[in-house]
């Protein structure tokens, strides 16, 4: 997602930097996957808690950065088009 939207910047390409936006749910969903999951086996087995919980901040830090590439590309559509369009909000 970042080096799509930093081509779609570089290259004031406003269908790709929408496209970076639209990916952005399937990042989130993800998220929402590992998350759930890893709960799961920390209830099952407290010895992983600790090295459960990096996971989720691995995987809560790649959210936001799709979250940011989001950004990004709501930027580029902006600069192209000169309307503000915020594609996807994040829940987190």
């Amino acid at each position: 997602m970042l080096n799509k939207c930093l081509k779609a910047f570089a290259e004031r390409n406003v269908k790709a930097a929408k496209s970076v936006c639209d990916a952005d749910d399937e990042v989130d969903a993800l998220y929402e996957q590992i998350y759930r999951e890893l709960l799961v086996l920390m209830i099952e087995n407290p010895k992983i808690i600790e090295g459960a919980t990096y996971l989720i901040w691995v995987a809560h830090n790649l959210e936001r950065i799709a979250d940011r590439a989001t950004n990004i590309a709501e930027r580029v559509v902006f600069m192209v088009k000169g309307k503000m369009e915020e594609r996807n909000v994040s829940s987190y």
